[in-house]
Order: C-alpha cells, then structure tokens, then sequence
C-alpha cells in the first residue's frame, strides 16, 4: 500500500504530529505499567484498523517481554484469563472511549468506576490521554493511508 500523503514531510503535518508525540510523552512517563500502556495501544489500533499502529505495539509488547500468547488475545481479553483485573479495566476503557459512538452514554459509569478501582487520578488522566492520542495517531495514519513500517524496531519512535 502506498500512502496518500507524507505528513512528516509537510509543515503543518509534521507540526501536528509532533504534538502528538508530546502528548504522548506524558503518557509514557506515567506510572501505569508499559504493559498496560501497550496492551491498550494495541487493542485501540486494531479497533480501529490501523495497520502501522498494530505492527508497532506488537513489537513493542514482543520487546518488553510480554508472551505470545498475552499479545495473540488481545482482541478477546474478556474470555482470556490472561489478564489482570486491572488490565481488563483499562482494555474496557479503551475499547469504550474509542467507541465512543456506539452508545448513547460514550464510556460507562460501570467502566469509569471499574478503572478507578486500579488506578488513581494521575494514572486515570493518563489512561484518558492515551486513548486519545492514539485514536488520534490512528486517524491520521488511515486517513493518509499510511503502510505498516515492516522494519520498525522497538524504541524506535
């Protein structure tokens, strides 16, 4: 697949793109374990259909150590007993917030409160702000019909 358009390699484009990774720094800095951070990363992009994104957490949940199989179920986490509870919550509230869409209500009070039970407020905001950036990295990557980067190494970006 070749892409529609190039935004790093436009002013405006890489402009934005380079806010997102700000934004996307505090993110990683939080202290919500990497793997959370990934998993939901993970889930996010394929909800979305976002190729690069899929290739990229993949990578990076296969880098940090994480099974195979903890990587391979992650689109049916809610059968899998591979997770944690807090892991669950935090799939829960991913799926839901980059649904928004599907439901009247956006994300459940039920949701909300289950990932209030595992993390605190800091932890909470950060979660909300990953969701957003990356549906936001994924939107701007199908819109411009970006190719997965097949030589994307772990750490790189």
């Amino acid at each position: 697949m070749e892409s529609r358009f190039n935004y790093a390699e436009n002013p405006v484009g890489a402009k934005a793109a380079k806010h997102l990774v700000s934004a996307s720094k505090v993110v990683m800095d939080s202290s919500v374990p990497e793997a959370t951070k990934e998993l939901m990363s993970l889930r996010i992009s394929q909800i979305n259909g976002c190729a690069p994104c899929v290739e990229i957490h993949t990578k990076e949940l296969e880098h940090a150590g994480e099974p195979s199989l903890r990587i391979n179920l992650v689109p049916v986490w809610r059968e899998a007993p591979v997770y944690t509870d807090a892991e669950r919550a935090a799939l829960a509230l991913a799926e839901e917030g980059t649904r928004v869409a599907d439901t009247a209500e956006g994300v459940s009070d039920e949701t909300w409160a289950a990932a209030a039970e595992h993390y605190d407020a800091d932890q909470l905001a950060a979660l909300v702000a990953l969701i957003a950036v990356m549906n936001a990295f994924n939107r701007m990557n199908i819109i411009t019909a970006q190719p997965a980067p097949t030589s994307y190494r772990p750490g790189q970006w």
